[in-house]
């Protein structure tokens, strides 16, 4: 790639970033949660209106755009638009306005900074032509399973496509530098509810019920222990609960109760094997209380696999967009991401976008106070657009 269009990628970022902030400050005041993305997905069909891209709406929520010649090879970046039902606690000027909800993953960030990527495209193309054809893909549903990105692939949205590029906020990460790992960066995830049910009565004769309440907490001690010791140790698997509901009475055992949690593991050959292994762990540990489970297990995503080639052009990317400095090592995470779904169709590569300020405080993702600093969407829209033509 030349030096020239590199530099004219990036001179068009740089005018852009004052309306990439608006617009990453309007979408985070108005966050939307998965598969309700609506107003989201009019903000980025009036940028590639005004940018003359020309585009698809998918039923429901999501946009999927293309700039550059009308053949040759094909390679397609995304951004996700959704939010999480998360209370904003920050007060910031263009915080939440959404009761509940917040955009506490970065996804505002994600849609801004692959919307200067299309600016920098469009105006590269309208002027000297691009070297490949850039499909942009805007995915509604990230954060819920299964996700949007199983949606669009089966609209198409690879079709033709050599490669694929994301970036994803990293709240550990100073601006300017982005986290990058060749091979597994995320975790298989799987969502898990068990709906129990027994005979329920008074506390003052535990011997004619089935104790569903020590059969429940039996089941959320002994369901993440026994799986620390039936999973290989490698495949790093973590068994969680986030939400317990059972009883209305401190003297009254209760007829049902339901955990759920997710199962994150870092090998894809385990998770392949995970569902069948816990559907019949959960068997066995209430068994001999007498309560029947209702099992409701939801496959989410593999592990995110960086291919190599891929990640060799996210790393010159990062380092002509900020410098040889801006390249981080990044370890394996367990959390999920459905860009999974993709790179397992094509080969890709996930970077880690960071977006602490240097010295300032370091938040977390999935938390109401998460705040970001803003000159990290001008890095990741310069750091997409020219993986993309590289």
């Amino acid at each position: 790639m030349s030096t020239s269009l590199v530099e004219s990628l990036a001179r068009s970022i740089d005018v852009v970033t004052p309306d990439l902030i608006e617009v990453r400050r309007d979408l985070h005041s108005s966050p939307e949660l998965s598969w309700h993305e609506e107003r989201t997905t009019d903000v980025v069909a009036m940028w590639m209106d005004k940018l003359g891209i020309s585009y698809e709406r998918f039923e429901g929520t999501g946009l999927m755009a293309e700039i550059g010649p009308d053949e040759g090879p094909i390679v397609a970046l995304r951004a996700d638009l959704d939010a999480l039902p998360v209370v904003e606690t920050s007060q910031d000027p263009w915080k939440s306005t959404v009761p509940g909800v917040s955009h506490s993953c970065g996804h505002d960030v994600h849609v801004s900074a692959l919307l200067g990527a299309a600016v920098a495209l469009a105006h590269a193309h309208a002027e000297h032509g691009l070297p490949v054809r850039v499909r942009l893909l805007f995915q509604p549903a990230e954060e819920v399973m299964p996700g949007g990105a199983l949606r669009l692939l089966a609209a198409g949205a690879l079709k033709g496509v050599s490669r694929i590029f994301a970036l994803h906020c990293d709240p550990s990460l100073d601006v300017g530098q982005v986290g990058l790992r060749e091979g597994p960066i995320t975790g298989a995830s799987d969502h898990i509810t068990v709906h129990l049910s027994g005979r329920g009565g008074h506390t003052s004769r535990p011997h004619l019920t089935e104790d569903l309440t020590y059969a429940l907490g039996s089941l959320l001690t002994q369901l993440p222990a026994v799986l620390s010791r039936r999973f290989d140790p490698r495949a790093g698997a973590s068994m969680v609960w986030g939400q317990i509901r059972s009883g209305n009475a401190a003297n009254v055992i209760p007829s049902t109760g339901e955990p759920s949690g997710t199962l994150r593991m870092l090998d894809a050959a385990a998770w392949h094997q995970a569902e069948h292994l816990v559907r019949g762990l959960i068997s066995d540990i209430i068994e001999p209380f007498g309560v029947s489970a209702d099992v409701t297990y939801v496959r989410g995503v593999p592990p995110v696999v960086n291919d190599f080639g891929a990640t060799e052009i996210l790393r010159r990317a990062v380092s002509q967009a900020v410098g040889p400095g801006g390249v981080a090592s990044t370890a394996q995470s367990l959390g999920g991401e459905d860009f999974a779904w993709y790179v397992e169709a094509v080969p890709g590569s996930m970077g880690r976008l960071g977006t602490r300020t240097p010295d300032g405080p370091t938040y977390d993702l999935h938390q109401g106070n998460l705040r970001v600093d803003e000159r990290a969407i001008a890095v990741g829209a310069k750091v997409l657009a020219i993986a993309a033509v590289s």
